[in-house]
């Protein structure tokens, strides 16, 4: 199991791809525990997780590249006389 420690280390393009393996074998858990029982229930708690850490790590680093972005200055534009 990925830590949240062990993620932040990791680039954006690893993160995903965790997050795509977690969300494969979550759809592939989710198929198993419709047509048989399943040996371990609690893997499916486990991919949701995953895939949520994921997404918010993900999500503040995009918040946080958002922020630092300098602002850009708008300038009043003239309009033309009517």
């Amino acid at each position: 199991m990925t830590k949240p420690a062990e993620l932040r280390e990791m680039s954006d393009e690893q993160i995903k791809l965790v997050w795509k393996d977690a969300a494969e074998s979550l759809f592939r858990l989710r198929i198993q525990a419709q047509t048989e029982k399943l040996a371990a229930p609690s893997e499916m708690r486990k991919q949701r997780r995953l895939i949520a850490r994921c997404q918010t790590i993900l999500g503040e680093r995009s918040r946080v590249v958002g922020k630092s972005a300098p602002a850009v200055e708008t300038t009043p534009t003239e309009t033309a006389p009517a």
